[in-house]
């Protein structure tokens, strides 16, 4: 059935998004804990530099995340689209 096959590969590319964005998140925790660790440790960056730094990487987090609610959303859509069809 096309719609089962077409299904199954949203299905696919759903787990696939989520093991990326799982993988993303756990490289971004790693890195974080890096530079946080550099930053305050850092003798000649000024505190508005340090200040900048970790604002940056808030930003970040917080793009990551709406990026990602974002995908999920549309992922829910199509699987609610598929359910009602049946």
């Amino acid at each position: 059935q096309p719609k089962d096959s077409l299904k199954q590969m949203i299905d696919i590319n759903k787990s696939v998004c989520t093991n990326t964005f799982n993988n993303m998140n756990m490289i971004h925790d790693q890195m974080e804990k890096v530079i946080n660790l550099y930053i305050d440790q850092s003798s000649g960056m000024s505190e508005e530099g340090k200040k900048a730094a970790k604002e940056w990487a808030s930003m970040y987090r917080k793009g990551f995340e709406d990026f990602k609610k974002l995908v999920d959303a549309n992922f829910e859509k199509m699987e609610a689209f598929f359910q009602e069809k049946k």
